[in-house]
């Protein structure tokens, strides 16, 4: 289940991201909820909001060591537990990312809430899934590692 999750989050990330780059031009915007909600396609080089553009080996290899960081957490919480289901969208998520970073040199990103700097399905994933094990961490006051 932990892999099918990833890779589900990881090919739907993949899919939109394909969509936005095809049919879109950088800096192309249209409105879905006009001053709210619009679909932005922006490359950006840097990690979330933009910081450390140009350090695109050094997000690599960040984004490696925590591809390896969430498989071993992973292997090492009781299989009763729900951290599973964060840490596999956390996984496909930051698949998805390491993915652009790796075959384009950035990573597409498109939702603009334009309050905010605009974002992308991975991102979601990423945050969701932190915030998720957080809660789980806090709920089971740490019982749940081996």
């Amino acid at each position: 289940m932990f892999i099918r999750l990833a890779l589900l989050v990881f090919f739907l990330d993949q899919l939109i991201k394909f969509f936005v780059h095809r049919f879109m031009y950088p800096g192309q915007s249209f409105p879905i909820f006009k001053n709210f909600l619009h679909l932005t396609y922006v490359q950006n080089h840097g990690a979330a909001f933009g910081i450390l553009s140009g350090w695109r080996l050094t997000l690599l290899l960040v984004g490696f060591a925590a591809l390896i960081l969430i498989v071993y957490i992973n292997n090492h919480v009781k299989k009763r537990d729900f951290l599973h289901i964060p840490l596999a969208i956390i996984l496909g998520g930051s698949l998805g990312n390491i993915f652009d970073r790796l075959f384009r040199s950035y990573v597409v990103d498109y939702i603009d809430f334009r309050f905010w700097p605009v974002f992308n399905l991975a991102d979601i994933m990423i945050n969701v899934g932190f915030f998720l094990v957080l809660v789980q961490i806090i709920r089971s006051k740490g019982d749940d590692f081996k």
